[in-house]
This record gives C-alpha cells, sequence and structure tokens, in this order.
C-alpha cells in the first residue's frame, strides 16, 4: 500500500551525501573542544545567521531552554506568544529548570502585538517579577507556519533595544521564514539576541540544533548544556549532515511550501473541509470542525489509507511537507479525503 508521511518535517532522513560525511567525519573530544567538524558547523551556523557564536546542541528544546537560563534570572518573567512551542511543549522546562513564570500573550497568526508587549511589561515594583525576555517563534508552529514579516520583528526589536530586554527567537523553522520572505536569513535573525535553530526539520539532518548569539552568550551558553547533560564527546558523526544540511538543503524549501498551498487549495475544494488561515510556510492546519468526525477518528481512517498526519485536537489535522512529500503524495492525500468526504 502507499503511503504518504506529513506527520511531519522532523520524519526526514539523512541523505546520501550526509550518511557519506558521517562515516568520512572528522572527530575528537568535543567537551575538551577538540572535535574539529563540530567547530566547523558551529563557525558557519554563526556566519548563516549572522551571530558571533554558535552552539551545536542535541534538540530545539534544549537550545530554547539554555537561551532561558542565559538571558534570565531566576524569578524573573518570560513574556511570549500563548500558543507558542516554549510555552506548551517544552515540559514547564522554563519553571523547572529557570525557576522562570511565563507570560503567554494572545497573538494573531501567532505573532504578539507590540502594544500587547508593551502593556505586559512589569512596573517597577517590589510585588512583581520582573520582565526578563521577550521569546518571539517565526515561523510558528501552531498558528500553522505563519512567518512573521521584518516590520513586526524590527517594531518589537527597536522597542525592546530601548528597554533593555532582550529577545531569543524560537527559529526552529527560520530558513523557512527566509523562504517565504525571499530574503537572506540574517534580514530576520538582525532583530533577536539569540536564535535556535533545527537542523532536523525539513533539513533532514538526523539529530541536532543550533543556539546562535554573542559569544558572551555562547560560552555561557556551553556551561549550561554541560550541566543539562548536553555535553558530547566524537560528536562530529552527527555534526557534519548538519553541515551539509545548512549548506545544501536550506534553498529548497520553497518546494516544499509550493506542495502544501497545493494541499490546502484542494483540502478547500471537498464540502465540509477547511483549512486555517493563508499558508506561508510548510504547514498545513486542517479544519474538520464542519463534519461529523473527530479530528483523530479521520487521523485514524487517514492511517488505515496510508495517509499520516497528526491530530491538534478535536476539530484540527496537521499536515507538514517536506523533502521526502512530492506532488504525487499530495494527489494522493486530497484523492484519499475527496473518496472519504464525498462518500460520508
Amino acid at each position: 500500500m502507499k503511503r504518504a508521511d506529513f506527520r511531519s518535517d522532523t520524519i526526514t532522513v539523512p541523505t546520501e551525501e550526509m550518511r557519506k560525511a558521517m562515516y568520512e567525519a572528522e572527530v575528537g573530544d568535543d567537551v575538551y573542544g577538540e572535535d574539529k567538524t563540530v567547530k566547523a558547523l558551529e563557525e558557519y551556523a554563526a556566519a548563516k545567521v549572522g551571530k558571533e557564536a554558535a552552539l551545536f546542541v542535541t534538540s530545539g528544546t534544549m537550545g530554547n531552554q539554555i537561551a532561558l537560563l542565559c538571558h534570565c534570572r531566576r524569578g524573573q518573567e518570560v513574556i511570549l506568544e500563548e500558543d507558542s512551542h516554549i510555552y506548551n511543549a517544552e515540559v514547564g522546562g522554563a519553571a523547572f529548570m529557570s525557576g522562570l513564570q511565563t507570560r503567554p500573550l494572545n497573538g494573531k497568526r501567532g505573532m504578539m502585538d507590540i502594544r500587547d508587549i508593551k502593556k505586559s511589561v512589569r512596573p517597577s515594583d517590589i510585588h512583581c517579577p520582573e520582565t526578563g525576555l521577550v521569546c518571539i517563534e517565526n515561523t510558528h508552529n501552531m498558528a500553522g507556519g505563519v512567518v512573521a514579516s521584518l516590520e513586526e520583528l524590527d517594531n518589537i526589536h527597536s522597542w525592546a533595544l530601548g528597554r533593555g530586554l532582550p529577545i531569543h527567537m524560537d527559529g526552529a523553522r527560520v530558513f523557512n521564514a527566509a523562504a517565504c520572505l525571499e530574503c537572506d536569513v540574517r534580514l530576520i535573525t538582525q532583530y533577536c539576541d539569540s536564535i535556535m535553530f533545527c537542523l532536523s526539520k525539513g533539513l533532514c539532518a538526523p539529530v541536532g540544533s543550533i543556539l546562535a548569539g554573542t559569544k558572551e552568550f555562547v560560552d555561557k551558553a556551553r556551561r549550561y548544556r554541560k550541566m543539562l547533560g548536553g555535553g558530547m564527546r566524537q560528536a562530529g558523526v552527527i555534526a557534519a549532515p548538519g553541515l551539509i544540511a545548512l549548506k545544501t538543503m536550506t534553498e529548497r524549501l520553497e518546494e516544499d511550501h509550493v506542495n502544501a498551498r497545493k494541499l490546502a487549495e484542494g483540502f478547500r475544494n471537498i464540502k465540509g473541509l477547511d483549512v486555517k488561515g493563508g499558508i506561508d510556510s510548510n504547514i498545513v492546519m486542517l479544519d474538520v470542525g464542519n463534519t461529523l468526525y473527530d479530528a483523530h477518528g479521520i487521523v485514524e481512517m487517514f492511517k488505515e489509507r496510508g495517509v499520516l498526519a497528526g491530530a491538534i485536537n478535536h476539530q484540527t489535522i496537521r499536515f507538514v511537507t517536506h523533502k521526502y512529500v512530492n506532488t504525487k503524495d499530495v494527489d494522493f492525500a486530497l484523492k484519499t479525503a475527496q473518496a472519504f468526504f464525498n462518500n460520508a
């Protein structure tokens, strides 16, 4: 039976070039700073996003949580969007590891309004926690892969700079944002003090993310990585495919966006189905609220017919396009949906 996997762009597997690079990688003990492949990845990644330095970490969650530890003191408050990954999908790490309080704000298409951010900064009052950080997610996963505009980022950054507040960007899919805006990624990352981005989402590397910022920030982050158990030894074998990912995979992401738009358009032409918002990147949020079926049940129906996706809640199903989803897979998913809903 044919199988098309839209669950996530994390299911991408290393290319043959990556596998060869893993086998041939020059390695050393990275905790001693002796792994030349890791160093090469970190130097290339920092330059790629326009930052002074970068740190190779095992996951996006680790990168985000280290950023919180670096930027903030215990007892401070972090402003972030209510559907953000840091707030909802990192196991309460901000409270557990950093001793931070979170202040979630309602966002429009995943982006907080600068006016709401300004109003949320705590006054200088002995009863209140200090505001220590603003976090932005770009692209925004739960908003459907929405991309923040450069104007929005500039407005928040300019204001934060005046207040002495740092900005951390959860840029797990920031290269998708750059592809959408048709710009160099550095035009986006100039508006944050630190950024985390994933090598294993859409870029086909098997594991790992990058945390980048100033040299002072990354030096501090390296100590926290060690504290959290992220000190890796001969890590060049997993850094090598990450380096290839950054050099060869970022320019092809628009293909995934084209497939996502085709998928969304097809869903909208099926009675009872809708798609939330516009399609900026590679995520499609299918709204099944006007059908007689629960999203979890529909996901099982799709699975039985060879189409894999993920239920977000009782009426929303997430489809993610990536290198291993092509136009035939999109057509297959749409034909599967048409056959089911037209006969339901």
